[in-house]
């Protein structure tokens, strides 16, 4: 059966679902995971994946997708029980500013402010660091 290729899907579990085509790019799940970064800084061209990937690490790690190991079987992460046990078991916050397309500063800077408040908003059982960020983004 020939796969459809679905041009600028960004979202992990629709090209698993629907059977698109995917180039396995989940040993990157095991060299960053293996890597120990602190911080890591993925940055490519407009069109390169950025967006698909960091999907493909939300559903990954995030206690949101706890029982969607379905979406990696087949994949090379899914060969080690060791990454099989990791999937689904962290809080992840997902930002993406693919969406951000104004071209003046204060339009901008409302729609990120807006991002991050309903980044934070499923875990506000976190603690009352909600309330700070909110005065802080408002000197921003």
């Amino acid at each position: 059966m020939k796969k459809t290729i679905a041009i600028g899907e960004q979202d992990f579990a629709k090209l698993r679902e629907n059977h698109y085509f995917y180039i396995d790019k989940t040993d990157f799940i095991r060299e960053w995971w293996e890597s120990g970064d602190s911080v890591t800084l993925i940055t490519r061209p407009r069109r390169f994946g950025k967006t698909l990937n960091m999907s493909m690490l939300e559903y990954f790690f995030s206690n949101k997708h706890a029982n969607r190991g379905d979406l990696f079987e087949g994949l090379d992460i899914w060969k080690e029980e060791k990454y099989r046990n990791l999937q689904g078991t962290y809080p992840v916050l997902f930002l993406s500013f693919a969406g951000v397309k104004h071209t003046d500063y204060k339009n901008t800077r409302e729609t990120l402010n807006h991002l991050i408040l309903n980044l934070f908003k499923p875990y506000e059982w976190l603690g009352k660091g909600i309330k700070k960020l909110k005065l802080n983004l408002k000197r921003f």
